[in-house]
């Protein structure tokens, strides 16, 4: 059954020598990259194109033509190389062609496999302005190989596609690949077979339905060189005659071949073993070249695969959706079909066709939910300190470490598709920029529910517990904690930090308190901006503090005046750049008196809350990311300890 696919879905693949058709209705370019795990090319020797049309398991056309036929042996690629991008472009006016996909027909791409049956299929829709669009892409995860249709269409054009896929110079790659080709026919293959509208399907063959989503998955590490394409690959152009009669188009070296007699009978393929289920999850199935990296690319390829799976599954629906009403508007136009009762025999068809496509994406999506469901399950025992949750057992033997590890975990994320599925929030080392824990109601159900009062606990309470991880997260005396609190209105919130002597020093109280801290790291980072633009880091004062700061601000804007508020935007701009971070505690409406001064602060900050909120948006497949702070079990004194640890190595003392 062929799946016709959408742009975002997945499916998987049956087999792994592979045929890419492309019917385009007008002259394109067909290509292909091999990637690693992040999707970049790691040079120009790793991308298939007229100019060089083959590299292991990977063959294209020689020239620009609206037929296109692309052969992929999956099995033949370097087994570093775990993404096939497959690329089409318009060759340009100069060649005679289009100038944009806006003005043509949408390009058709189906892989099929040996037998030539279609696996799936997909239409390239909704380009407008793009020269240039990455169609299809085939992937690894796990060892399985899948098929995603892209439709990423670019408006720079193949330079800016191949940019987009990390390779240099890619301008003057692009340029040199578009001009090899000329629109005209391709080298003597079989011709790709044609697209047949659905309807046209229907009335010649047995009728094909559209599957649905499939799992994705990240890929992994950098390829290796390949070896030199063989030789004798490009064909040989005709050669004219000189003379005054007709052109001979006969090569002069090659000589008539004898009629050719039956083909010879193709020796039977071994038999496959039957396909397994899905593969058993490892932790630490990722690359890296520790097992904290690779538990890391483990986790953020969890968040892709279910990024991905949710979005091919609303996608699915809405597709479902607008195909029911469509098909519902046509059946009440027709007013021939009323008096017979067809048109109720037409709704009810639509309708089933509908609740099928919606069934059988449901389906998929619980198959790749529960796999991603075990996935964690292995997964998440397995995390380092940083990356755990604090009731993992890993906290109760923590030590500091000797050197700070990739990120730290600070929550969780999930979507409503299944909200006990929780991916962590693994946010880089060095911080790129601070933190604000959001002590306001904002539109979060879950803090209407709660006072005022007991809001802003909950927030003080979580920036304690991200300062700790902090601290935990880095070596001895590395990272140090500074804490403003005006009205003392959090003393009991943050005495974990007090009492086990962390901070560098007492919570500041009070104006003179706060600018006091203020000056000191604004000072700070005026001295490092200044020797790292000098190039002298050597110059700088013997005594100065090298750990990375951190300032925590309860209470904002209580205590701040205009200088000092200025200042912590300073802090906030130019300190991630120097080792210098914020931790805020604030509800923005408490600073509306200052009006669009603030706008930019909060912007710069990333927001987190101390209850359960959707406001984590994610722009490439559009969700709403639902967060999760990480909350200490009722009672545990698992941070005081952690806590003690890193006081006791900060002041040279055995635990």
């Amino acid at each position: 059954m062929t799946a016709e696919l959408v742009r975002g879905q997945n499916h998987p693949l049956p087999d792994t020598r592979l045929e890419i058709r492309v019917s385009a209705g007008h002259p394109v370019l067909a290509g292909a990259t091999l990637g690693d795990e992040q999707g970049r090319v790691p040079g120009v020797e790793w991308i298939a194109h007229p100019g060089a049309p083959s590299l292991p398991g990977v063959d294209v056309p020689g020239q620009a033509a609206a037929d296109q036929r692309l052969t992929v042996d999956l099995e033949a690629v370097p087994g570093a190389v775990h993404r096939v991008s497959v690329l089409l472009a318009l060759p340009g006016p100069r060649a005679g062609g289009a100038a944009r996909f806006g003005t043509v027909a949408a390009p058709f791409v189906a892989v099929a496999g040996p037998d030539g049956a279609e696996i799936a299929t997909f239409t390239i829709t909704g380009l407008d302005s793009e020269s240039a669009v990455v169609a299809l892409e085939l992937y690894r995860r796990q060892g399985v190989w899948k098929v995603r249709a892209m439709g990423q269409g670019y408006e720079g054009g193949l330079a800016a596609l191949l940019g987009d896929q990390g390779l240099e110079r890619a301008a003057d790659l692009a340029a040199t690949i578009l001009e090899t080709v000329t629109p005209g026919p391709t080298a003597p293959v079989a011709a790709p077979a044609q697209h047949v509208p659905e309807a046209e399907r229907v009335r010649r063959t047995a009728p094909v339905t559209a599957t649905d989503p499939a799992t994705t998955g990240p890929t992994n590490p950098p390829p290796t060189p390949p070896s030199t394409p063989p030789s004798g690959t490009a064909t040989d152009a005709p050669t004219p005659s000189t003379s005054g009669g007709p052109v001979n188009y006969a090569h002069p070296r090659r000589q008539a071949a004898p009629a050719p007699g039956p083909a010879p009978t193709p020796a039977p393929e071994p038999e496959r073993e039957p396909r397994q289920g899905p593969p058993t999850p490892v932790a630490g199935d990722a690359s890296g070249w520790s097992m904290d990296e690779r538990l890391y690319n483990q986790v953020w390829g969890m968040f892709e695969d279910l990024a991905r799976t949710a979005a091919a599954y609303r996608s699915a629906c809405e597709f479902a959706e607008n195909r029911l009403d469509r098909e519902l508007d046509q059946t009440l136009s027709d007013y021939r079909a009323r008096a017979d009762g067809a048109n109720d025999a037409a709704r009810a068809a639509a309708r089933a066709r509908h609740d099928e496509l919606v069934a059988r994406a449901q389906e998929v999506l619980d198959r790749d939910l529960a796999q991603l469901v075990a996935e964690s399950e292995v997964v998440e025992p397995a995390l380092p300190v940083a990356f755990a949750r604090w009731e993992n057992p890993v906290w109760q033997a923590y030590r500091v470490p000797a050197e700070e590890p990739m990120a730290v975990r600070l929550g969780d994320l999930h979507l409503p598709e299944r909200t006990d599925l929780r991916i962590p929030m693994l946010v880089r080392l060095p911080l790129e920029r601070g933190l604000w824990v959001d002590s306001g109601r904002g539109h979060s159900e879950a803090a209407g529910l709660l006072d005022e009062v007991e809001l802003r606990r909950l927030a003080l309470d979580c920036a304690v517990a991200h300062a700790a991880r902090l601290l935990a997260a880095h070596p001895a005396g590395a990272f140090t904690v500074h804490v403003v609190d005006p009205a003392g209105a959090g003393t009991a919130a943050l005495a974990p930090l007090v009492e086990t002597g962390v901070l560098a020093a007492p919570p500041a109280r009070g104006a003179a308190g706060v600018s006091a801290v203020l000056e000191q790291l604004t000072e700070r980072v005026d001295l490092l901006q200044m020797a790292v633009r000098a190039g002298a880091a050597d110059a700088l004062p013997p005594g100065l503090d090298a750990a990375r700061q951190l300032l925590l601000v309860h209470d904002f804007p209580h205590g701040f005046d205009d200088r000092a508020v200025t200042r912590l935007r300073y802090l906030a701009d130019e300190g991630p750049s120097v080792g210098v971070h914020l931790l805020m505690v604030a509800d923005r409406a408490d600073a509306s008196a200052y009006g669009p001064l603030l706008d930019p602060l909060w912007r710069s900050l990333l927001r987190l809350t101390p209850v359960a909120d959707d406001h984590l948006a994610d722009p490439w497949v559009g969700h709403s990311w639902s967060y999760e702070p990480p909350l200490l079990p009722p009672g545990s004194g698992v941070l005081r300890q952690v806590l003690g640890q890193v006081a006791a190595a900060r002041h040279g003392k055995r635990p």
